[in-house]
């Protein structure tokens, strides 16, 4: 029998258990287990059921047991920026809030006046989304006070997974980056930053590295899954587990982490927190191996999905791009704009955006696809060219990696609208991402290259030319 590592990856809107071997040198892997995911109503905001996600971590897991596999270790990715707040006995304060939330509609003015936005970008080097930790942690200062007061501890989502696996508190660096409040230069937190927003330093828990394994499962989560194992933290960012599985050997390559958000950039050594990266809107966030991940977010196919929820029916979302191709509507919506993060009607909101643009107004599902379908292809053609402005680099190629790279139709209008070959695959980046991490921390794999290599041999890429 191999010896296998079992990835746990949350989505925004689903979540899997994907086991992983290494066969004469190439992945294998084999999902176990899916459950939903999303958002949900909760004293008067979106919140995360993570009771009920912690419920199908342990269910997936279970699975393994049932099997007669006893994985070498688990470790769990999710997004970013969102947290969960403990008191002293290690017991949740509150709801786990969404990023989605509206809580934080204002709470950039709080931080404004501690710090100016640009002295911020250059102290951080993370572009400002309004839903980042920063400013989550200042709406809950502002309006909860009494919480944070009661907080002994802050855990980002995948760290308190983990927490509730193996009873370790940590935070690991990919994911904490993404919250606006560690130095790129110490890879720490910014305490100096930290005291001056009036945040309490003690609940800031010490910052590891990727693949740092924090120990066996608690007894009383062996006996309920049936096996003990090592717990080991991947890069808990799913974006960094991502960039961690682009199949390339370039030094910076070029990528997009397509799925709900498009995470389209590159590699740098070093964080550039210049004001040119930030009049680009362009961020630095925490990679494998202390890389930079110097990339804009992008709304992604969260806007399909939206739409495929109010009026897709059973249509598969293959089914959509392939209508959407056929359709000759090419209106053009600035998909990045703060209107498509959470409106009530996505369909509607296209359409409108359409209307005040003086664009063709899309009808149905398929020719809305379409104009998200342009306008992503747009957005990524122009953040293709502030990368290579501000990195002085010429990219050959855009890597597409995640489950976007499955829409054909996208992929064949980003070639054409970037002029660059684009390499579409693996569709599991960031689960197959999140293992390459504990196969590293096992010895199976030597490092960040040497996984990438693996990649390379274990999927098929489908080539699109411009």
């Amino acid at each position: 029998m191999g010896r296998y590592f079992l990835a746990v990856d949350i989505g925004a809107s689903s979540g899997r258990h994907i086991l992983f071997e290494l066969e004469n040198g190439v992945m294998r892997q084999e999902e176990i287990y899916r459950f939903p995911n999303g958002n949900v109503q909760k004293n008067g905001h979106l919140t995360w059921d993570v009771d009920s996600l912690f419920g199908h971590i342990l269910a997936g897991m279970k699975e393994c047991g049932r099997r007669g596999i006893t994985p070498v270790s688990v470790g769990v990715d999710t997004w970013g920026v969102d947290f969960v707040l403990l008191d002293g006995r290690g017991q949740r304060l509150g709801d786990a809030v969404a990023y989605r939330d509206s809580r934080t509609d204002h709470a950039d003015e709080y931080v404004k006046r501690f710090i100016p936005e640009d002295e911020l970008y250059a102290r951080t080097g993370i572009q400002k989304q309004k839903f980042n930790t920063i400013y989550q942690l200042a709406a809950v200062k502002s309006q909860e006070p009494e919480l944070l007061a009661k907080a002994g501890m802050l855990l980002m989502m995948p760290d308190y997974f983990h927490y509730r696996l193996s009873g370790k508190a940590a935070t690991e660096y990919t994911d904490a980056t993404t919250g606006q409040l560690v130095s790129p230069e110490t890879f720490d937190w910014d305490y100096e930053l930290i005291r001056r927003l009036g945040f309490p330093e003690k609940i800031f828990q010490k910052i590891v590295p990727p693949g740092t394994v924090l120990g066996d499962l608690r007894p009383e989560i062996a006996k309920e899954v049936g096996f003990t194992c090592k717990v080991v933290v991947p890069g808990t960012h799913d974006t960094a587990s991502a960039v961690l599985a682009v199949p390339s050997l370039s030094d910076a390559p070029l990528y997009i982490s397509s799925g709900t958000w498009s995470l389209m950039g590159t590699e740098l050594h070093e964080a550039d927190c210049s004001p040119q990266a930030r009049e680009a809107n362009l961020t630095n966030e925490g990679g494998y191996d202390r890389r930079f991940r110097f990339l804009q977010n992008i709304m992604g196919l969260w806007m399909i999905q939206s739409v495929k929820k109010e009026i897709g029916g059973d249509l598969t979302f293959g089914e959509i791009c392939e209508g959407a191709e056929k359709t000759d509507i090419t209106s053009l919506v600035p998909a990045n704009d703060g209107r498509f993060l959470a409106p009530e009607s996505m369909m509607a909101e296209v359409q409108a955006a359409c209307r005040e643009l003086g664009e063709q107004v899309p009808e149905g599902i398929f020719e809305t696809a379409s104009v998200i379908y342009h306008s992503l292809a747009k957005c990524y053609a122009d953040t293709v060219r502030s990368l290579e402005a501000i990195t002085g680099r010429t990219y050959d190629a855009v890597n597409i990696v995640g489950g976007g790279s499955n829409a054909d139709y996208l992929n064949r209008l980003t070639a054409k609208a970037t002029g660059k070959r684009v390499l579409a695959g693996p569709a599991e980046a960031t689960a197959i991402g999140n293992a390459a991490a504990q196969m590293i921390a096992a010895g199976e794999l030597k490092d960040r290259l040497d996984a990438r290599r693996c990649v390379g041999r274990s999927y098929e890429l489908k080539t699109y030319e411009p």
